[in-house]
């Protein structure tokens, strides 16, 4: 083992804590509206002991309103998924581990900041910009000047 199995080791397992997280996330039904995560209920067992009132606090009658199609889980596990910031975020990790060593950390960073600024609708060009280079500028100050990190800031495919 050397030096670096620690690291290694422990990028695994969070690696596989965050696979596990994501696929539970998305595979796992959501409740029903107005129902309590099945954990919750299951932990709580007054609640369940309780007798059942379905009148409102107002005094008024039930509402016996009818399932309606919000009520109703749907059968495709991957319905619910967002898919512009999923990918525009899976790109940008994606665009800095494998453009970090050949552009290096500002064009890197750079590059990553404008694909994440992606993610949001309606994040207009300038604003994509700007939040690249803030990104940017954040990441050489704490990395390069603050913590004294040996990175490279211009990276060997354009000569650094």
């Amino acid at each position: 083992m050397g030096p670096g199995y620690v690291p290694f080791a422990l990028g695994l397992v969070l690696a596989g804590l965050g696979v596990a997280i994501v696929v539970k996330a998305y595979v796992a039904p959501d409740p029903a509206p107005g129902e309590a995560p099945a954990d919750a209920r299951a932990n709580d067992s007054a609640v369940e002991d309780a007798p059942v009132d379905d009148a409102p606090a107002d005094g008024g009658a039930p509402s016996g309103r009818a399932a309606s199609d919000a009520d109703v889980l749907d059968p495709r596990p991957l319905a619910g998924i967002q898919w512009r910031p999923t990918v525009a975020v899976f790109a940008a990790v994606t665009f800095f581990a494998v453009t970090v060593d050949g552009l290096g950390l500002l064009l890197a960073t750079f590059g990553t900041g404008l694909l994440a600024a992606l993610a949001r609708r309606g994040t207009g060009p300038v604003r994509a910009l700007v939040i690249a280079a803030g990104l940017t500028l954040a990441s050489w100050v704490i990395f390069v000047v603050l913590l004294q990190l040996r990175l490279a800031l211009v990276g060997d495919w354009l000569g650094g």
